[in-house]
């Protein structure tokens, strides 16, 4: 059993020099990929996928810059302790490799890639897409998401983020000044594109557009950061709430309020961006 358990514990070091998963991860990993693959998935959309998968994950404690280590840049799976963005992308690409039936760690470890850099390549740092609106727009490219924000009811969003530009001391990649070239980059490109959202105030009236297994985007009033805080859409009773790797309890979960109540007790939320799940 020990032999086994060491062979467990290299392998998820072995299949690629340049991924992450500790032996927790690929465990759980493995896991969520036998009982996906014990369930008939052909006649369930991706939005439903999205939803049952991203249960699964509540009460998981929430853990913080996971993405962060020192060195040459590596895919890291982690799903063990989750931040908002690392929920979301784990539970996105768990329901698209359901969708195309390839469950396997090397298809999750492919399809992590493409949804979270550039032009789905892991090149470096610089490559990853810092800005959930970067993520959002690239995404939106690639044909895994539509931003449906401005089709349901939104309004136009000045988006100028240089929040990570403006403070590279937060950042210990960016003492690179080839990242922080890079990085400037790529915060001129996002000013440049027109990008819309629904206002806090507006969210209640508008939220019938929104189903469930949608993104959700949290905007913010502050006017160098575009996107403070991600999850998906969940009805409840009739409303929408928030599901979500949140700091509140440590922990990814459905929020006792609705989305729009939700926003309401923090002044910096200003609204949000809702993008849908290309079947």
């Amino acid at each position: 059993m020990r032999l086994f358990t060491l062979f467990l514990f290299l392998l998820s070091f072995s299949l690629s020099a340049q991924t992450v998963c500790t032996l927790e991860s690929r465990e759980r990993l493995d896991a969520t990929l036998v009982e996906l693959s014990q369930r008939n998935l052909a006649e369930k959309s991706i939005q439903e996928l999205a939803i049952e998968i991203g249960q699964s994950f509540i009460g998981t404690p929430y853990v913080e810059k996971t993405l962060e280590l020192p060195g040459d840049e590596k895919l890291v799976i982690n799903l063990i302790g989750l931040d908002c963005t690392t929920y979301l992308e784990t539970v996105v690409t768990l329901a698209r490799i359901a969708k195309k039936a390839e469950l396997t760690f090397e298809a999750f470890e492919r399809e992590l890639e493409h949804l979270r850099y550039q032009d789905g390549l892991r090149k470096d740092y610089s490559s990853r897409l810092h800005y959930f609106s970067d993520w959002i727009y690239q995404n939106q490219e690639k044909g895994i998401i539509q931003d449906i924000t401005e089709e349901i009811g939104g309004s136009p969003y000045p988006n100028q983020p240089t929040f990570m530009s403006e403070n590279p001391r937060f950042y210990s990649q960016l003492s690179n000044p080839d990242f922080l070239k890079a990085i400037q980059a790529d915060e001129l490109e996002i000013a440049k594109r027109t990008y819309h959202f629904i206002p806090k105030a507006e969210i209640e009236s508008l939220e019938k557009n929104i189903k469930s297994g949608d993104l959700i985007a949290i905007t913010t009033s502050m006017k160098n950061l575009d996107i403070v805080h991600v999850g998906f859409a969940v009805e409840k009773n009739g409303r929408i709430h928030l599901m979500h790797a949140g700091t509140g309890n440590m922990q990814v979960e459905i929020s006792e309020k609705p989305l729009s109540d939700y926003l309401a007790a923090n002044k910096s939320q200003s609204g949000i961006m809702v993008c849908r799940l290309v079947d």
